[in-house]
């Protein structure tokens, strides 16, 4: 994974309407033929991911969000008591490391992690163990009671694109056999896929207790 310290996740597409005469896409951030679910960036969001895109040739943030993010859901897992401390105590707005120039998220497709929680119950309560097998992550990471998000990226109107070794969070891998670490491509160290989500909303994201 990218980080052994990082969350777990948050991605988007916005579909552009169909109109009688084409016309270039003067969304902010946005240039003409900029992929759709970039639209929702600002300008430096918008360049990061159009270089993260020429980095990842023949690979695409528009081929990822297809392949591993149909359903435009994403979802990641907090422990309670961070949850409490940097969310509930600070009426924050946004999930994620946050800086001058945003919050920043790592965010995993939903129905992957809502199956590994799923999976890894026992007794009415997860397993730390089987769930950081699951997604490629120490177990300590899921030690005690944990809250998971959901976030629906199309409504949420949130600026995706591909990770890169600039952003928040992450710890990049010094050699191929690292592990726990950043890899650039789309997907943690241990197979799951990953976007970086940009300002996703509180407000707007669907909230449950994992005992």
């Amino acid at each position: 994974m990218n980080s052994s310290t990082k969350l777990l996740y948050l991605g988007l597409v916005l579909f552009l309407g169909c109109n009688p005469v084409v016309k270039p896409d003067t969304t902010p951030g946005t240039t003409p033929g900029t992929a759709p679910a970039a639209a929702a960036c600002d300008v430096k969001q918008a360049s990061i991911s159009r270089e993260a895109d020429q980095r990842a040739v023949p690979w695409s943030l528009q081929q990822h969000l297809d392949k591993n993010f149909p359903d435009h859901k994403v979802s990641w897992l907090m422990p309670d008591a961070s949850y409490q401390k940097f969310v509930i105590k600070t009426a924050a707005k946004n999930f994620g490391r946050c800086n001058d120039t945003g919050c920043y998220l790592f965010a995993a497709p939903a129905a992957l992690i809502h199956k590994a929680v799923a999976d890894s119950m026992l007794n009415g309560k997860h397993d730390p163990a089987a769930l950081g097998k699951a997604l490629g992550l120490p177990a300590a990471n899921f030690e005690g009671p944990l809250r998971m998000m959901t976030l629906n990226v199309i409504t949420a109107g949130v600026c995706v694109r591909l990770p890169v070794d600039s952003d928040p969070g992450v710890w990049a891998c010094k050699t191929p056999e690292d592990k726990d670490c950043f890899k650039f491509g789309g997907y943690t160290s241990g197979g799951v896929p990953e976007l970086m989500a940009i300002n996703a909303p509180v407000a707007q994201a669907q909230i449950e207790d994992v005992p």
